[in-house]
């Protein structure tokens, strides 16, 4: 570093001081533990008794696959309890940097320049000295152009076996550092990234740090907003239990380990295990395992350090999910970390509740099933007095649900995390059966940016999984059957009608969950993408062929802006954009592909730009504003103006 440059030496000074994460106030933490221990016990005693005084002798399989299926959630629990216990368990980030070689690596496949760009402006850029390595395993010129356009080192090889996995082998090989970053092509890493990760390396046993993954396409599939003419507040995040929660809890466990972007890993652990595993779709999880058996360290560093593309389409979210689930099968299956005694009993469990907890699916499709049957035959699963069966049940399930919710720290929503179950519902069922049974799966990899080319062609919404067509279908049916048996229309006749008013209730509430999700996928919102780059919401002011216009959305590929009808441009015609950056004055050369009336009034249009192709160093200074904040890990949503939008902890955003 160096020490002569005062503003270097005091983002440096400010990089390695700023906590993390603010601790949770203790009095917190012990209420969340006794929420969950206190629905483990209620649960506990309600099980023993369900098993004991419920089974129905003339509906066992139904009586005892219900019971299986609540014993699976109270299972689920107690994982969940023992991976959330402590959040706070990461050691303090040392106060210096150690004096270590580091390079950057950016494996790639497909994903266009568009995607490409501000990944690769945004990791050269960082501190403290490193290289930076494209790793593109599609072999275009392209973005070997690209790349050392921009600064950046390109390379590639002779043979694209192993995915991911063998990318990132290749080039290792060919490395001298004695630490590499790796980012996924789509995410961009924040100007603290290195300086905020690297000090912890000053522990010589330590292997990996991983940050959370987070994304910038809020409006994404798995991203529930609540909208507000312009503006939005995050609602819901289907990742961020995970990244923000479950991932912090596992540093108690010294059991936190490699998610695939957003880390930096040691290349001697990474050599003592024989590079980056590539026997299974989930090569970072099983690659830590590994090294966790060799007795090196992990750190989970809970801050926002790097931003990427979340899944836009519900089959982008299905394929990511699949690969996950069937890589965990894998994992469990070639690894098996639950009975390993290389590892601590601690790092079983934590393995143990994140690999296990892909087995949730066959639970909700249990759930699903049982009370259609209930409905269909008139079987009673519960052989109990009403009121008593009824307190109970009710109490377990408020306790349980109530648990969840704390210890998720308000991040677990009922309905929205039902939805998204329930969309991947069928991918992850597949997922379970191929990585148990199949030997060869291959690497798939997530489709980023634009889905489609032709700019005027209409936007196809995604396809329905065929499981979840099936089960509406067949809770449509089975609730007309019941009306209809209620009604006397049928030859059924419920031997307990409080048992088949009961199933008709929760296959009404199962209905409601499946049209919602069957409303989310076939959304026009997450329809086929014809935009190569994530648009921005902003209220920037710029010039349009000399005019004023106020800029409504920017990207590294085009603008939306409002201007004066007067000065409206033709549909099609050409017109340089001047736009303020942080850095100076930006001039894009662009096409005009849209121009309509403003929802603002008469007078008033709103027109579409298309940035024209080869404005590499104008667009590189663009994604530096766009994707970077002056505040180390903040997001900036504009280059020119930041959006008013709310920029709290993720934790508090969430629970709010």
């Amino acid at each position: 570093m160096d020490t002569h440059d005062g503003s270097r030496v005091t983002r440096l000074a400010t990089a390695l001081t700023a906590p993390a994460r603010p601790p949770e106030p203790a009095a917190r933490t012990w209420t969340i533990r006794v929420s969950a221990l206190l629905a483990l016990g209620v649960g506990l005693v309600y099980l023993i008794w369900r098993a004991t005084s419920t089974l129905h002798p003339e509906a066992m399989t139904l009586s005892v696959a219900l019971l299986l299926l609540e014993v699976h959630a109270w299972l689920g629990l107690a994982l969940f309890t023992f991976s959330l216990w402590d959040v706070d368990g990461a050691p303090p980030v040392p106060g210096q940097l150690p004096d270590l070689s580091v390079a950057v690596l950016i494996p790639t496949y497909n994903e266009p320049a568009e995607v490409l760009l501000p990944t690769i402006t945004a990791a050269v850029a960082l501190e403290p000295a490193h290289r930076t390595l494209v790793l593109d395993d599609g072999k275009r010129p392209e973005i070997a152009r690209l790349a050392r356009r921009l600064g950046a080192e390109y390379v590639t090889r002779p043979e694209h076996v192993d995915a991911k996995a063998g990318n990132l082998n290749h080039a290792l090989a060919q490395l001298d550092v004695e630490l590499v970053a790796i980012l996924d092509a789509d995410h961009v890493a924040a100007p603290g990234f290195l300086l905020r990760t690297m000090p912890y390396f000053v522990d010589e046993g330590l292997a990996l740090v991983q940050t959370p993954q987070d994304f910038y396409n809020e409006d994404s599939f798995e991203h529930v907003a609540s909208r507000r003419s312009r503006q939005s507040r995050l609602l819901f995040s289907e990742q961020a239990v995970f990244y923000r929660e479950i991932q912090p809890g596992k540093n108690r466990w010294g059991a936190a380990f490699w998610c695939g972007t957003g880390a930096v890993v040691r290349t001697a652990a990474l050599a003592s295990v024989g590079g980056v595993t590539t026997t299974s779709v989930t090569e970072d999880i099983q690659t830590t395992i590994r090294m966790h058996r060799r007795g090196w360290r992990t750190v989970y560093h809970d801050e926002v350090l790097a931003r990427g593309l979340a899944a836009a389409t519900s089959q982008q979210y299905a394929l990511q999910r699949h690969r996950w689930c069937a890589g965990a099968m894998q994992v469990l299956r070639q690894e098996l970390p639950l009975t390993d005694r290389r590892l601590t009993v601690p790092q079983r469990l934590a393995y143990a509740a994140t690999l296990l907890g892909w087995f949730d699916a066959v639970r909700l499709l249990g759930l699903l099933i049982l009370p259609v049957a209930v409905l269909a035959t008139g079987a009673s699963p519960i052989a109990a007095p009403l009121p008593l069966f009824l307190l109970l049940f009710v109490t377990s399930l408020v306790l349980q649900q109530h648990a969840l919710w704390r210890l998720a720290r308000g991040r677990i929503r009922p309905v929205p995390t039902a939805v998204f179950e329930l969309t991947r519902l069928e991918a992850t069922l597949r997922a379970i059966a191929a990585g148990l049974f199949e030997r060869d799966l291959r690497f798939a990899v997530t489709p980023k940016g634009r889905s489609r080319s032709d700019q005027h062609e209409r936007r196809t919404r995604m396809p329905l999984p065929r499981l979840l067509t099936i089960l509406a279908v067949a809770h449509v049916l089975a609730l007309a059957w019941y009306a209809a048996s209620m009604a006397g229309v049928t030859p059924m006749r419920y031997s307990i009608p409080a048992v088949a008013h009961g199933a008709a209730f929760w296959a009404t509430v199962n209905a409601g969950l499946l049209v919602a999700a069957i409303a989310r996928i076939r959304s026009a919102r997450f329809a086929d993408d014809r935009r190569a780059s994530h648009r921005f919401p902003t209220t920037a002011r710029g010039t349009l062929d000399g005019h004023e216009v106020t800029v409504d959305d920017l990207s590294l590929t085009g603008a939306q802006v409002t201007l004066d009808a007067a000065f409206a441009p033709a549909d099609g015609s050409q017109a340089p954009l001047r736009l303020q950056l942080a850095d100076g004055v930006a001039t894009f050369a662009c096409e005009v592909r849209s121009v309509r009336d403003a929802p603002e009034g008469p007078g008033v249009v709103r027109v579409g730009l298309a940035f024209h192709p080869g404005q590499l160093d104008q667009q590189a200074r663009l994604a530096l504003g766009l994707f970077h904040a002056p505040a180390l890990g903040a997001p900036a949503p504009t280059a020119a103006a930041p959006a008013e939008r709310e920029e709290a902890d993720g934790r508090q955003r969430v629970a709010s």
